[in-house]
């Protein structure tokens, strides 16, 4: 298939584009709040099986980057079928959600998987090559230990190493999702695609990576409920990015 064609990006767009997400949002917020709810439950699952017990916890967070795709699919749909002008109905956007299980959306989820267990083995690495001398302590019931030198240097390693992963993951997914809903290429096409749009928008791609990491984590403050409006416009939103970024 031929390289599409990537639009430059500017720092003003993003406004306009969050404007145009939130106005998708505002016109049909019954089904913002019913994929969003996906997410929010999901987070809450993930909490209440993984008290105590690692293997739950291990199991709903592989399970959780499988699902979170289709919720997002059913967003990008919303904000499609508002932009050609077609309706609005439960039956047609649930069934493209549920016709995407066959075609790409599920190996992008499996990418994200793999990339999800990746990064738990190598942030265990990081902590035992940083803890590994120390006397074994509950981390739970000791948290001084991390206000070591040790501990606070492993701290700064973690979230650097993190946050360029996230980035990553971040340049390989933001609109190859979008990408795989809307035309028919195949998942390595759209990532590929993803990674173009970010590395010729950089500064943008990068500022718009920081607002989702802001808003997300102030919506998650309030027992995840500011996820069920921060999500959905976000979902939204992504879809006028794709639409503006490629021709």
């Amino acid at each position: 298939m031929a390289q599409l064609a990537i639009n430059p990006i500017r720092i003003s767009d993003l406004a306009l584009i969050l404007k145009a997400g939130l106005r998708d949002f505002r016109k049909a917020p019954a089904f913002g709040l019913f994929f969003s709810a996906v997410y929010v439950i999901g987070g809450f699952l993930m909490l209440w099986l993984g008290a105590g017990h690692v293997t739950w916890t291990l199991a709903t967070s592989l399970g959780f980057p499988l699902i979170a795709p289709f919720a997002a699919a059913g967003l990008y749909e919303v904000s499609r079928r508002m932009e050609k002008g077609e309706p609005l109905n439960w039956s047609a956007i649930l069934g493209v959600v549920w016709n995407e299980r066959t075609r790409q959306l599920p190996w992008l989820g499996a990418i994200i998987v793999i990339y999800f267990l990746f990064w738990t083995f190598l942030a265990h690495m990081i902590f035992a090559l940083f803890m590994g001398l120390s006397t074994m302590t509950n981390v739970t019931d000791s948290l001084e230990v991390f206000l070591t030198p040790n501990g606070l240097l492993m701290i700064v390693v973690e979230l650097g190493i993190g946050a360029i992963l996230a980035f990553l993951l971040f340049s390989l997914t933001v609109v190859s999702l979008p990408i795989v809903l809307d035309r028919e290429v195949d998942f390595v096409t759209a990532m590929l695609t993803s990674l173009a749009v970010v590395k010729q928008n950089l500064v943008p791609m990068l500022l718009w990576a920081g607002i989702i990491a802001l808003l997300s984590i102030a919506a998650l403050l309030p027992m995840f409920l500011g996820l069920m409006i921060v999500l959905p416009i976000f979902g939204h939103a992504t879809w006028h990015l794709y639409r503006r970024a490629l021709a």
